[in-house]
């Protein structure tokens, strides 16, 4: 095994600090790694397990997604836990709190001037820690405590298995997940909120069979090479959210894409791409596929944001033309009152034909990185 850290950009006087994390050997040693980085890094521990429920997970795994399985059994090991014992979750879950904004689009090889389809989206969330966010979202006043805030320390995980396709992701918390993320075949996936006006707050219900909100994207790089592919994976998979419903969308390097959206009673949506440019933010595709309502101070400019994004993307592009598309609607841009501390902490733009996801990210108001580029 062969493990690799470093950071990439940010200091201590900046808001963020990104570390790339590269790990090249079996699922089980990636697993163990990660384990040990999210421990070094977030202070991530085990949680107590319904033993019953830890076992139907563990088997879940095992025949559904392999790759998460053993990097299961490879962060029981670097805890020196019994894997088969079912006595921990021993993989970390996150949520994504009530209120977050993203915008994503893909533009396939025929609308870009290179001829290769491209996948660009805002990473949008909160500058806040989650203690003073919660206490805003509850009506009382942040601390101003010293916890750090929850996005200021995101990761950059390259993996290349020796079972397994190679991956690129980019996540903000949770090392066994990601928001963002491309594989060696070209598909790439990012997730958003799918319902801002009507997101409820994180659940404590914890791990449950199958997939969560935050592996799902993790699942498709893992198991699948096309967007096709994807689709009949995810309507063969069990999932669950974790209080927050998220969309996502997923693209091939071919030009075939589609938003894979779930509603309150579980139904599953795909709205495909239909060989053009195919937008994204925080409303649901499935409800809205005529004209877009106004806006109000819940739905976080989903509204204003998809009008706006796909006027900019009717057009063939070239790869600036697709930044400077994005770039309109993020939330430096907008200049919106919105209701909570929110930035577009990063903007990441997939070449799915090169198979490399470049990324610029926020260090404080007006202040973003240069972009950095990384190959699976």
């Amino acid at each position: 095994m062969a493990v690799q850290k470093e950071i990439v950009a940010g200091t201590n006087e900046d808001f963020m600090i990104v570390r790339e994390l590269a790990v090249t050997g079996g699922q089980a040693e990636i697993g163990h790694a990660l384990a040990e980085e999210a421990a070094r890094s977030y202070g991530w521990r085990p949680q107590p397990a319904d033993r019953r429920t830890a076992r139907a997970r563990r088997l879940w795994f095992e025949r559904n997604w392999p790759q998460h399985h053993e990097r299961m059994r490879g962060a029981a090991s670097a805890l020196g836990l019994d894997f088969e014992s079912d006595e921990f979750f021993v993989d970390g879950l996150s949520g994504v709190p009530n209120g977050s904004a993203c915008s994503a689009t893909f533009l396939p090889p025929s609308a870009t001037e290179e001829g290769r389809g491209t996948l660009a989206r805002n990473y949008d969330f909160f500058t806040t820690s989650a203690a003073d966010l919660f206490a805003m979202l509850s009506g009382g006043q942040p601390t101003g405590g010293a916890e750090l805030p929850m996005a200021s320390r995101p990761f950059v995980v390259r993996s290349k298995p020796t079972d397994g396709p190679a991956t690129t992701v980019l996540t903000m918390d949770t090392l066994d997940g990601c928001m963002d993320g491309i594989n060696e075949h070209g598909l790439a996936v990012v997730l958003l909120i799918a319902d801002a006006e009507n997101a409820g707050e994180p659940t404590s219900a914890g791990p449950q069979v199958g997939l969560s909100s935050i592996q799902l994207p993790r699942f498709v790089l893992d198991t699948c090479a096309t967007a096709e592919e994807a689709r009949a994976a995810l309507l063969g998979a069990k999932q669950y959210d974790l209080g927050t419903p998220l969309h996502y969308l997923i693209a091939d390097a071919s030009g075939d894409c589609f938003v894979w959206e779930r509603g309150a009673g579980g139904d599953e949506h795909i709205t495909d791409g239909g060989g053009g440019a195919l937008c994204v933010t925080n409303h649901l595709l499935h409800k809205h596929s005529g004209e877009l309502p106004a806006d109000n101070d819940e739905t976080m400019l989903t509204y204003e944001r998809h009008r706006r994004l796909s006027g900019e993307t009717k057009d063939v592009l070239s790869g600036p033309g697709v930044r400077a598309a994005i770039d309109s609607v993020n939330f430096d841009a907008v200049g919106a009152d919105v209701p909570y501390p929110i930035r577009t902490l990063w903007r990441s733009v997939f070449d799915l034909g090169e198979r490399t996801m470049a990324a610029r990210f926020y260090l404080g108001d007006g202040r973003y990185t240069d972009e950095l580029v990384f190959g699976c």
